[in-house]
């Protein structure tokens, strides 16, 4: 797993020297950026019988966004919220992914993404550094709008992986459909009807015995 400590990948290969140094720090970041396809997460694929790649992951999240956007509870600014979900994996790259039912790796995961948030958005001229940063800082506050529904596409999407496969990470051993109920709670939180949808998922998923089963919660909130 890379870390902050690593050399960017363009230390390896420099470019040629005469280019602006703007440009030369905007082109080290894009080209760090390319570890995120390295980043392997828990979900399974719909498609081949392979796990996604954070890179997918954002591509997947960024298209829910345009097609969903008009069942957020409140109104959002399309572009923003795909701006935060492009954004919000990269400091994966060097904090590695951290699987939603991962209690122990929860415990350190904040300091460890907050680091890496410092090493790869500080490879950007200063101006794009704070922008992108204030983005990810936002998407995990879920203080606005935009926030609060890329957060609920993220934990949307592996739950429809997780449907397709017929249960893939629910099988996590310890996992209750309680605990994904309880643990995707946000996609409720930033569309209601969503929220209903997850929820039927999750039900029609544990009669199945995808999951193991747990005890009903009346509230509608999605997982």
């Amino acid at each position: 797993m890379p870390t902050p400590a690593d050399r960017p990948l363009l230390d390896a290969n420099p470019l040629p020297d005469g280019l602006p140094s703007r440009l030369v720090e905007q082109l080290t970041f894009l080209a760090e950026v390319d570890k995120l396809k390295t980043v392997l997460r828990q979900s399974p694929l719909a498609a081949a019988p392979r796990r996604e790649n954070d890179a997918e992951h954002s591509w997947h999240l960024a298209l829910m966004v345009t097609v969903l956007a008009e069942y957020a509870n409140e109104p959002i600014d399309v572009g923003h919220t795909v701006e935060l979900v492009v954004v919000h994996d990269l400091v994966e790259i060097y904090a590695g992914d951290t699987p939603l039912y991962d209690d122990e790796g929860r415990l350190t995961q904040e300091q460890r993404e907050r680091e890496a948030a410092d090493a790869l958005f500080g490879l950007l001229p200063d101006d794009q550094a704070r922008r992108l940063r204030a983005w990810w800082d936002e998407f995990e506050a879920r203080a606005t709008p935009e926030a609060r529904f890329a957060k609920a596409m993220d934990r949307l999407q592996p739950l429809l992986l997780n449907w397709l496969a017929k249960g893939g990470t629910w099988r996590t051993p310890g996992v209750t459909a309680d605990t994904v109920r309880s643990r995707k709670a946000c996609v409720g939180e930033a569309s209601a009807e969503l929220g209903a949808v997850a929820r039927t998922l999750i039900d029609e998923g544990e009669r199945r015995g995808w999951v193991e089963p747990g005890h009903h919660n009346p509230d509608p909130v999605a997982g």
